[in-house]
């Protein structure tokens, strides 16, 4: 199914760090390695955060692959084959650029197939599916980071790689591992750099998904914003593509 935008979708005012700022970010957010519920990194990005340059930017659609009850825990990948990738997402209030801590930050996404969980079988693809694989969410730091571990997104038909993301405050942790309650504050999409993402598809197992890749240019949600449109930027973690990427980006929210 292809994401669509229609006149019923809300938006809100959201700003994003921009620039040298966004480039500062990514090199002091450290790679996630908290447990469940927590988001582990470097202190060093709060003040980053409240120095930063703030570019308002619209909210993007949810999209139609949303799944209620998501799990709450750093590392969403449950075995998925994939370039790794490290999440540093920055939760910052829009008035003040002050970092945001204990909001829960969630994501979506499909795997290298194109398939996503709750919903296999959409790209073509057959392969298990227990309705929770590449999705789940953290609370952010007392530095307003939220650490995800997961892979590099694959594509699907009529997209560009992306991955979904919604921001929750006042979330109450559930006995079985999830959330309820609370106000979600942001929905968004996460955009790779397509230079990238072109060669990450010339690895296994991106290489087999034979679905024609929409690129960046092509994306009917992307509005070639830049960072103020939710791209990340992408460091290395090794000298291949197959070693995966370490992602940052800093997310400002309206809290009122």
């Amino acid at each position: 199914m292809t994401e669509t935008t229609g006149p019923g979708i809300g938006r809100r005012t959201v700003l994003i760090a921009t620039g040298a700022t966004a480039a500062t970010l990514a090199v002091s957010a450290a790679a996630p390695e908290a447990p469940a519920g927590a988001a582990g990194a470097a202190t060093d990005a709060e003040p980053a955060a409240a120095a930063a340059v703030c570019t308002l930017t619209k909210e993007m659609t949810e999209g139609p692959y949303y799944l209620d009850g998501a799990l709450v825990r750093s590392d969403v990948t449950e075995g998925k084959a994939g370039a790794p990738l490290q999440l540093a997402l920055t939760v910052v209030d829009d008035d003040t650029c002050a970092t945001i801590s204990d909001a829960l930050v969630e994501i979506w996404h499909c795997d290298a197939l194109g398939e996503y969980s709750g919903y296999v079988g959409n790209n073509g693809h057959s392969e298990p599916d227990d309705g929770a694989f590449l999705r789940g969410g953290v609370l952010t730091d007392s530095a307003g980071v939220a650490g995800l571990t997961t892979i590099y997104p694959g594509w699907y038909r009529g997209r560009c790689v992306h991955i979904h993301v919604k921001v929750h405050t006042g979330v109450t942790l559930t006995s079985d591992g999830s959330f309820e309650g609370g106000q979600e504050l942001h929905t968004g999409q996460l955009f790779f750099d397509e230079t990238i993402t072109a060669q990450v598809a010339e690895v296994s197992p991106y290489s087999t998904n034979t679905v024609t890749r929409t690129t960046l240019a092509q994306d009917g949600i992307y509005d070639d914003g830049g960072a103020p449109s939710g791209l990340l930027t992408l460091t290395a973690l090794g000298g291949s593509p197959a070693a995966g990427y370490r992602a940052a980006l800093t997310l400002g929210v309206e809290r009122s």
